[in-house]
């Protein structure tokens, strides 16, 4: 076993500018900030990369937040949403009714009647632009009830499966079948096609791998665009969503002959969890900031107080303890560098200990920062986004309700 090399150092100048602002902003609790310069840059590098004429539809999911969504739509000059949930869909259609709105994933049956139910009367133009994901025949016969029911033309989107094996329609009968079935309902209007492959990042790239399976998702693609072709003519294909990807992948996409238009979210405040080559462009725009509570000069372990001189010893990352108001998130501390969570300890979701070597130097009152593994769930446990630009908290975001 190799000797632990010492991790610890001076705190970076970009945190104990935003530790700064966090204190001028009268900020002491686990906060959620976002660099505004940041994610318009992230924005603007999406935008840069996609091929002319490629639609770029914001996941709102990954970015659960009205100021984020609109910051984005404002940077992009993009109307399309992808939504997940009937919140989220209710809310969005209530605040950005002007937004087109493809579901991320199929609705229950019961949760697209309850929006209707719920969508109020000032804004029920709003259901006109919801493109309603469907995957099975089974729900695709439910919708069309739903449309009879509602006296609405519903906009129906096939889901399909392109190599995730998540579900969705592949070339063939059943595929050839939901859209005759489409077609013979003029309560049902057939607007497209989904197809997501988050799985290809994640597969090696030796002997092919990864190359073969993208060859394979978009030749399962192009046969459903086949399909689709010759069950409603080449005029009408032009009108079609061809919805793809997702921040993993779409660099990928470098011409329209597959997808006319692709979904990202969590790229543009990137995550570590996408901290992958294809987006190396993209810059870290989202932290956790939280309040140190406790710190001390040495580690002791409650029952092991006899081990930790050797532990300290072998490992001199795990020398200095601090005690952080709160814990327990899926992130990866960053500042002050070389802070390591205990796992003798254990996590903490109320005063989480960290460790650091014989160079870290954070009192009581200021803040450890850390990067989200993932925005989507994460960002709804800390309330307002406290929004950081040029040295300041310049604004405060809040985020959707917890169910949405």
């Amino acid at each position: 076993m190799t000797k632990p090399k010492d991790h610890s150092g001076p705190r970076d100048p970009y945190f104990l500018s935003m530790q700064a602002a966090l204190a001028d902003a009268g900020i002491a609790w686990p906060t959620l900030v976002v660099d505004r310069a940041r994610l318009t840059a992230n924005v603007k590098t999406l935008k840069a990369d996609l091929p002319d004429g490629m639609g770029y539809r914001i996941v709102a999911k990954s970015l659960p937040s009205l100021g984020l969504l609109r910051h984005i739509r404002a940077i992009s000059g993009t109307d399309r949403l992808m939504t997940f949930n009937q919140p989220m869909l209710s809310l969005l259609s209530v605040e950005m009714p002007d937004a087109s709105q493809l579901l991320g994933k199929p609705l229950p049956i019961v949760a697209a009647r309850h929006y209707f139910d719920t969508l109020p009367a000032s804004h029920t133009d709003a259901a006109g632009n919801i493109q309603w994901l469907i995957d099975t025949p089974e729900r695709l016969a439910q919708y069309a009830v739903l449309a009879q029911q509602t006296g609405r033309t519903l906009n129906i989107n096939l889901e399909l499966d392109v190599g995730l094996h998540r579900g969705g329609f592949e070339p063939g009968p059943a595929l050839a079948a939901a859209i005759e079935t489409i077609k013979a309902d003029p309560s049902l209007n057939f607007s497209g096609f989904m197809g997501y492959e988050p799985h290809i990042p994640a597969l090696p790239t030796a002997l092919g791998w990864r190359d073969r399976a993208l060859k394979g998702a978009w030749s399962i693609y192009t046969a459903a665009l086949e399909q689709a072709q010759e069950a409603i003519g080449a005029d009408a294909m032009a009108g079609l969503t061809r919805n793809a990807a997702g921040s993993p992948t779409y660099r990928y996409y470098k011409d329209l002959s597959v997808a006319s238009e692709v979904s990202a979210g969590s790229c543009l405040v990137k995550p570590s969890h996408f901290d992958t080559e294809l987006l190396e462009p993209h810059v870290p725009a989202s932290f956790i900031a939280t309040p140190v509570i406790k710190s001390f000069e040495h580690t002791r372990l409650p029952g092991l107080e006899f081990a930790d001189g050797a532990t300290a010893a072998w490992n001199p990352n795990s020398r200095k303890t601090v005690f952080i108001h709160g814990g327990h998130w899926l992130a990866d501390p960053v500042d002050p560098p070389g802070l390591e969570y205990n796992k003798t300890f254990g996590r903490s979701s109320n005063q989480e200990m960290l460790n650091g070597g014989p160079e870290l130097s954070i009192a009581p009152d200021e803040f450890v920062f850390l990067r989200p593994q993932q925005s989507e769930a994460l960002f709804l446990q800390f309330g307002d986004i406290a929004v950081y630009e040029d040295g300041a908290i310049v604004d405060s975001w809040p985020t959707f309700p917890v169910s949405a």
